[in-house]
C-alpha cells in the first residue's frame, strides 16, 4: 500500500515553517538537506525535519496539509511539540538504517542492483568478510 506524508521542515534558528506532502518521505527530506528544491525551502535552508504524519490516502494527507497551512504559527508550533518536544531533526532516524547514495535517492530504480552486489563488512576482532547484500 502506498504511504502518503504530511511533513514539517524547519532552518537552524527555527525561524521559519515549512509544511509539505510527500509520497516519499526519505526523498523528499534528501532533496531540502541538499538544496535540490528551488525555491523558499532553499533560500532559507529550510532541512530539518520535525514533524511528519503518514496517511494511506492521498485525499487525507491533501486535507491535512492544507488545514496545517491554514493554522497560526502558534498551532503549528503546538503540533511540532506534540511528537517532537525538542524540536531535535527527525531526518536520522529515517536514514539510520540505510546506506543512502545520492543516486539510490533519485532513482529507485537503481535499489534493486544494489541489493544484489556483495558487501564487505569489517568486524573489529575478526577482519573483513563477505556478505551477499
Amino acid at each position: 500500500m502506498k504511504a502518503f506524508y504530511v511533513y514539517m521542515m524547519t532552518n537552524r534558528s527555527r525561524v521559519v515553517l515549512y509544511t509539505g506532502i510527500t509520497n516519499s518521505l526519505m526523498r523528499r527530506v534528501y532533496q531540502h538537506q541538499n538544496g535540490e528544491i528551488e525555491g523558499f525551502t532553499k533560500s532559507y535552508k529550510v532541512n530539518r525535519l520535525v514533524y511528519y504524519q503518514r496517511f494511506n490516502d492521498p485525499r487525507d494527507a491533501i486535507a491535512r496539509e492544507k488545514k496545517i497551512k491554514g493554522w497560526r504559527r502558534e498551532k503549528k508550533n503546538a503540533l511540532v511539540e506534540t511528537m517532537n518536544p525538542r524540536w531535535a531533526d527527525l531526518s536520522p532516524m529515517l536514514f539510520q538504517h540505510t546506506r543512502v547514495i545520492p543516486n539510490e535517492v533519485r532513482d529507485p530504480s537503481n535499489m534493486r542492483a544494489l541489493r544484489k552486489r556483495p558487501c564487505v563488512i569489517k568486524h573489529p576482532a575478526r577482519g573483513p568478510s563477505l556478505r551477499s547484500g
